[in-house]
C-alpha cells in the first residue's frame, strides 16, 4: 500500500469514533512515529509505497485505536507543557487543565518571592526561589518535573499511592534530568512529618455517582484510582490537604489544587481559614483551580 492508501484506510476504519479531521491527524502522528516521516514529507511522498512491515505496524495500532484506547497509551508518551512524557495505562493521561494550573502556580510563585523574570537562568541561583514543594498524587510526575524546570533549586518531593505509576514518574525525572524525590505513600491514611513552602495536588477528584458521565475511552482505559474519589466523598482529598496546609505550611506558604468543576465552592470552603484564598476557571470557564497563601 501507499502512505496515501494507508491514511484512506486509517480514516475509512476510525470513521465511527473520530472525524475525518482528527483520524487524518492520528494517521500523521503514527505514521511519523512507524515510517519516519514528519507531516509535510507524508503528504509530499504520498504515493510512496510503504514497507511491509511498517502497513502491518500501523494496520495493528488501526486494531487497538478502534477500541477507543487513547492514542498516548499506544505511542506510550504524550505531549504536556511543551514536553514529551513516558505514560502508560498506570498513569493518567495529562490534560490541559493541568497546564493551567502550572501556569498560574508559576506565576505565583515568582510574584510571591518578588522575582519577576521567568527564564530557566535567572532562576537556577536565586536563593529566594529554593524552597520546598509537596505534590501530592503524583501519577507520572508531571507537576513537579515542569515545576523542577522552572525552578531548579526547589527541593520536590512527589507521593503518590502507585507503585506503578512512580516508575513512570522516576523514568520521566531521569528523561528530563529532574532530581526529585518520589514516595510510594497512601496520602489519605499518613501524617505529613515535615513543613513545605508549597503544596500542590491533582488528586482523584471523580464522584462515584459521576462515573456513568465520563467517556469509556477514558474510564475504561485510564487507572480508576487516579480519576475516581476513593470515597463516596469527592472533597475527602482536599479536606485533608487544607488541614495538612494549615499546619504544615511554613510563612507565605501556597497551595494549588486542580478540582472538580461541579464543586468550585464546596471546595473553597476548606480554605476559608487561609488569609488568601481564591477560585479560579479555566479557559472553558469552569471552576478548575483553588489557590490558599499564608501570610
Amino acid at each position: 500500500m501507499t502512505i496515501s492508501e494507508l491514511k484512506i484506510e486509517f480514516k475509512r476504519a476510525l470513521s465511527a469514533l473520530y472525524s475525518e479531521s482528527e483520524s487524518a491527524e492520528l494517521f500523521y502522528i503514527f505514521a511519523h512515529h512507524i515510517i519516519g516521516l514528519d507531516k509535510f514529507q507524508l503528504r509530499k511522498f504520498s504515493h510512496q509505497t510503504v514497507l511491509q512491515q511498517d502497513e502491518e505496524a500501523l494496520k495493528h495500532i488501526i486494531s487497538e485505536l478502534k477500541t477507543g484506547k487513547p492514542y498516548q497509551y499506544i505511542l506510550g508518551t504524550a505531549e504536556f507543557y511543551g514536553c514529551s512524557f513516558f505514560v502508560n495505562e498506570h498513569t493518567l493521561i495529562p490534560r490541559p487543565e493541568t497546564e493551567e494550573l502550572l501556569e498560574f502556580a508559576i506565576e505565583k510563585i515568582h510574584n510571591r518571592w518578588d522575582n519577576k523574570e521567568k527564564q530557566f537562568n535567572s532562576a537556577e541561583n536565586n536563593p529566594k526561589l529554593n524552597f520546598r514543594i509537596l505534590d501530592i498524587g503524583t501519577g507520572s510526575g508531571i507537576i513537579p518535573i515542569v515545576l523542577k524546570k522552572h525552578f531548579p533549586n526547589a527541593d520536590i518531593t512527589a507521593i503518590d499511592i502507585s507503585e506503578q505509576a512512580l516508575e513512570i514518574a522516576r523514568k520521566n525525572a531521569e528523561y528530563h534530568q529532574t532530581p526529585i524525590r518520589f514516595i510510594q505513600q497512601d496520602y489519605l491514611h499518613s501524617t505529613l512529618e515535615e513543613n513545605y513552602d508549597i503544596i500542590i495536588s491533582n488528586p482523584p477528584y471523580i464522584g462515584q455517582n459521576e462515573a456513568d458521565e465520563i467517556a469509556q475511552s477514558v474510564k475504561g482505559f485510564e487507572p480508576v484510582s487516579a480519576l475516581f474519589s476513593p470515597t463516596t466523598d469527592p472533597l475527602i482529598f482536599y479536606r485533608k490537604i487544607a488541614q495538612d496546609g494549615e499546619k504544615h505550611l511554613r510563612e507565605k506558604g501556597m497551595i494549588f489544587l486542580e478540582i472538580n468543576q461541579k464543586l468550585g465552592k464546596e471546595t473553597l470552603e476548606f480554605i476559608q481559614n487561609f488569609p488568601e484564598s481564591q477560585l479560579l476557571k479555566d479557559l472553558s470557564s469552569n471552576d478548575r483551580i483553588i489557590y490558599a497563601g499564608k501570610e
